[in-house]
């Protein structure tokens, strides 16, 4: 395929799918989105530790071959004003695997987000989010190691799925007539009103991602987070569509938390993963007070949203959280966190989440030893207290360093 402003590296092969899993060859293109704000900075220091990981762990055979695609401010200087170039979408379809810094989205005005156009466009459904504590992490908590859960969010459905009328448009009124006069609703004059789609196809098709990755990475449980006791049509048939695929698709592999307790005496039997759920305020809690308990979480789009930052404070903030948009056969991987644009070009904030989200995808290409000499240099880089400003001001005896200066320690490190 041919590309007006991309340009595909020569040197590079096609990752490719067959039967559903995954072949990257020792030279695979990737694409990478630099991202507005701060992700010249994070991307730059990010790409030098991703190679450098790589090169060390495979003496020179394997290398990433990156493609530049564009979304965001920098490709609306090069696409005529367009945030959102189909180029871009036709790219991601064709290499397979990206990685993107974040992107500018207005807040109350303006173009759509583009991290939702994305994900939905691909139909990228699931959202991940691994959240667990490094070693010289600074950390609210007095056992912040207790975290690590792997978070499942569904990425096109639920409010974010965008079916919504602003107060006083004709679009708003024909629905609240609707609503009122077909189907007896009660509610106050001049509302917005949103439509909140979760469907079995969507649902199902998480956790069936959510459940394989437990059994692939020897996790104890998956548990369903969602708000069912009031919204029991949506949610509550989240909660039900969770259970059913657990037992239709890995009914040799999953037990529930009841048959836990009624069958095994609160024993898990070896090589069973065990499902169960939780209220979604009551989960809040649970991963504070009691954190250890989860490995896996599946959540509609909402909760998973707000569960995902709320963990990542307990072990850092989201600075350093990574997280991935992974469909059937693409998947886009991505800092977390906003543009600060504040700091643009000041080579001075912590690039730990767009380096995770890059772990992420080494792990998923599966080049594992490129991941654990990352989570290394990392974790002593840290006990030699050489950090950015975010972390410098929460340590004594810290050295604060730029973004730059941070991957060049890490390097060193490896």
């Amino acid at each position: 395929m041919g590309y007006r402003v991309s340009r595909v590296p020569e040197d590079g092969e096609k990752i490719t799918f067959a039967n559903g899993k995954i072949n990257v060859p020792d030279n695979p293109i990737v694409c990478f989105i630099e991202g507005d704000g701060i992700g010249r900075d994070i991307m730059t220091a990010s790409k030098r530790i991703w190679d450098a990981a790589v090169a060390k762990a495979y003496g020179g055979t394997r290398r990433i071959a990156w493609m530049e695609i564009y979304a965001g401010e920098k490709a609306a200087n090069l696409y005529d004003g367009d945030y959102l170039p189909e180029e871009t979408f036709d790219a991601l379809r064709e290499f397979k695997v990206g990685i993107k810094g974040p992107l500018t989205t207005p807040v109350g005005g303006g173009f759509r987000s583009l991290n939702v156009s994305l994900r939905q466009t691909l139909d990228l459904y699931a959202c991940v989010r691994p959240v667990k504590w490094y070693r010289g992490v600074p950390s609210p908590l007095k056992q912040p190691e207790m975290v690590d859960v792997v978070i499942f969010r569904e990425a096109v459905e639920d409010v974010y799925a965008g079916i919504e009328y602003e107060a006083g448009t004709p679009e708003n009124e024909k629905l609240a007539r609707l609503l009122r006069e077909e189907f007896g609703a009660e509610f106050f004059e001049g509302s917005g009103l949103g439509v909140k789609p979760i469907s079995a196809f969507g649902t199902k098709r998480l956790m069936r991602q959510a459940v394989q990755y437990a059994i692939d990475r020897g996790r104890k449980s998956v548990a369903v987070v969602h708000k069912g006791n009031i919204q029991k049509f949506t949610e509550g048939a989240f909660r039900k569509w969770c259970y059913e695929l657990a037992a239709e698709a890995f009914g040799d592999q999953t037990i529930t938390e009841d048959e836990l307790w009624d069958r095994y005496d609160g024993k898990q039997p070896e090589g069973k993963v065990v499902i169960k759920d939780r209220i979604a305020d009551i989960m809040f809690q649970h991963m504070l007070l009691r954190p250890a308990e989860f490995d896996v979480l599946v959540a509609p789009n909402l909760n998973g949203d707000y569960l995902s930052d709320a963990i990542a404070a307990e072990v850092g903030g989201v600075g350093i959280a990574p997280g991935a948009n992974i469909g059937d056969e693409v998947a886009l991987f991505e800092a977390t966190h906003g543009t600060a644009p504040k700091y643009t070009d000041k080579d001075v904030v912590n690039p730990g989440s767009l380096m995770f989200s890059g772990v992420m995808m080494l792990e998923y290409m599966g080049w594992w030893d490129a991941v654990q000499i990352i989570e290394a240099a990392y974790e002593k880089t840290l006990a030699q207290k050489v950090v950015t400003y975010d972390f410098a001001r929460q340590m004594d005896g810290a050295k604060q360093v730029k973004t730059s200066e941070f991957a060049t320690a890490l390097i060193n490190n490896m």
